[in-house]
């Protein structure tokens, strides 16, 4: 895994120290001796994770990670704080100015490592929603990483996993008041438990009497229902290899006993921010995806949606030997309808149109705007008369019901010239022959008289 770290520290032996452990693991180290330093370089140039110390010249650590926190240019650094200090209260207070994990000094090498790994496939999750994503604006970077824990004001939801009652109850003693607590004591039905649950965070206590705590981690991670949900290991203060190897398995976080309620608190509410900060880059990239291949007035898929899915269609369809039929419409005279109420009651007609096609195809087939008023219909699994008589029936149904504009305040008359081809199993066959012969059968109803259907077979 090669990635570019940051090391943030006044003392140059501090520095070196760091610089030589990660460079022998192939990773590119950056080097700053104070905070300014550091957020120059986080802003100008492309970091994967930060080393920060806090006792520095200027401005401290802490600082430094609340500013790289709240900048939307570099809020999804991960970032580590690696001190001397190692009071309690500098450890929460680190937690709580956005950083990513906590480290003591003299660090010790496999935990620094095991880490850096686990938050570098972190970034490079973030990284890839976030190329996929808009633009910072349009998706609320700045926001998401806020201190809420939730918008809508309801309880982050926390699965414990631990078959000690005892043990569980002193865990999530503090968590009740801030945190919907479920407990599942059994561990081989924690998973499914999981997978049914809308968790916002796992914790897993690391023994068990007669399973394998890592088991279910992987699991979890295999299950994709479960796959992003933050998973914190519960340990102890001698399993060591159990928590690096649960960071390799993908273990998001961990917290060794006897739990300090602070700690446990401000990382927790760490994991639920991310997860917060990642679902909505997925809904972001979700809602992005559904508005470049729909038609934003009448709500039907566009013509870029017809384009990719189209060929699919025709391909399926000539190798499984499968009918398919294919429709274009056209709104007789819509450029009157614009000219003489105007283009808000060409609007109206359009998605009235939208509206009537919809109720005359099947959910299997496809239906779009395929440009001004212009609309098609692919219909899989149809042979040529069925297309010819499902388009006789909305040709018919069009010119029956007047279309209401103005909202309500009047109606007119709307009629529509329909084209209509079916599949040819050749293999010259493809979908913009296809299109082609629907858009011929088409001119030919409007060059015939309008308010027609004709259909093409080659």
């Amino acid at each position: 895994m090669t990635a570019r770290i940051l090391v943030v520290d006044d003392i140059e032996a501090n520095r070196d120290l760091l610089e030589t452990r990660l460079t022998a693991e192939y990773f590119n180290v950056i080097t700053a001796s104070d905070g300014q330093e550091a957020l120059k370089i986080c802003t100008e140039t492309s970091v994967d994770l930060v080393l920060l110390d806090i006792m520095m010249p200027g401005i401290d650590g802490f600082e430094v990670c609340e500013q790289l926190k709240a900048n939307a240019a570099t809020c999804h650094i991960p970032v580590v704080i690696v001190t001397a200090l190692d009071e309690m209260a500098d450890r929460v207070r680190g937690l709580q100015a956005g950083a990513d994990d906590f480290l003591t000094k003299p660090v010790d090498e496999m935990q620094l490592l095991a880490r850096v790994r686990s938050l570098l496939r972190l970034k490079m999750l973030t990284d890839e929603l976030r190329l996929r994503a808009v633009t910072a604006r349009d998706i609320g970077l700045d926001t998401l990483l806020s201190d809420k824990d939730d918008d809508s004001g309801a309880k982050p939801k926390v699965l414990v996993v631990d078959e000690r009652s005892s043990s569980f109850e002193r865990l999530v003693k503090p968590l009740r008041k801030n945190f919907e607590i479920v407990h599942a004591g059994e561990p081989q039905g924690a998973v499914m438990t999981a997978a049914e649950g809308d968790f916002d965070c796992v914790f897993v206590a690391a023994r068990f009497t007669e399973f394998d705590a890592l088991r279910i981690c992987s699991q979890l991670r295999s299950l994709d229902r479960t796959r992003f949900v933050p998973i914190i290991l519960v340990a102890e203060t001698d399993d060591d290899n159990l928590v690096k190897r649960g960071l390799e398995l993908g273990v998001n976080d961990y917290i060794v006993r006897p739990v300090d309620p602070n700690e446990l608190t401000a990382r927790l509410r760490t994991q639920v921010r991310r997860k917060r900060y990642h679902d909505s880059l997925r809904d972001n990239v979700a809602a992005s995806i559904e508005l470049a291949v729909t038609d934003g007035l009448t709500g039907l898929h566009n013509r870029r949606y017809l384009d990719t899915h189209l060929e699919t269609l025709v391909a399926r369809g000539l190798n499984r030997g499968k009918q398919l039929s294919l429709l274009i419409t056209d709104i007789d005279r819509f450029k009157d309808v614009n000219d003489t109420h105007g283009h808000d009651a060409g609007d109206d007609v359009l998605r009235e149109f939208a509206r009537r096609l919809r109720d005359n195809v099947r959910g299997m087939d496809l239906a779009c705007r395929y440009g001004g008023e212009e609309f098609v219909i692919v219909m899989p699994d149809t042979p040529p008369h069925i297309a010819a008589e499902v388009a006789e029936r909305l040709r018919a149904q069009i010119e029956s019901d007047d279309f209401s504009i103005e909202n309500g305040a009047r109606t007119i008359e709307v009629t529509v010239s329909v084209g209509v081809t079916s599949l040819i199993q050749s293999e010259n066959e493809t979908a913009k022959a296809l299109l082609k012969r629907a858009d011929e059968a088409l001119y030919e109803a409007k060059q015939t008289g309008r308010n027609r259907v004709v259909s093409r077979a080659a």
